[in-house]
């Protein structure tokens, strides 16, 4: 069983978004707790990304400890300025 955490940011965004949003998202918890090779490669393996409608959920990985961090939500418009901030933490 894999273990998912979530950023400081991560979790404003998460009480901001909507409650199908945050349903969702659960669910994609759920998913990265039996497996963390799910979602879209965003050039990295341990950089993923999962879709829900115009907004995508960013998470890394890690296989060797068995851990998920879920680290930004946000719409396809603002994704590079989430990569590059992510670059810069």
């Amino acid at each position: 069983m894999n273990k998912v955490y979530e950023t400081e940011t991560f979790s404003k965004l998460y009480a901001a978004a909507e409650k199908s949003e945050q349903e969702w998202i659960e669910k994609i918890k759920d998913h990265l707790e039996q497996n963390l090779r799910t979602g879209q490669l965003l050039r990295f393996d341990w950089f993923r990304e999962r879709k829900f409608g115009d907004k995508r959920l960013f998470y890394l990985i890690n296989e060797e400890s068995h851990k998920a961090i879920l680290v930004s939500f946000g719409s396809k418009k603002e994704q590079q300025h989430i990569i590059k901030q992510r670059k810069i933490s």
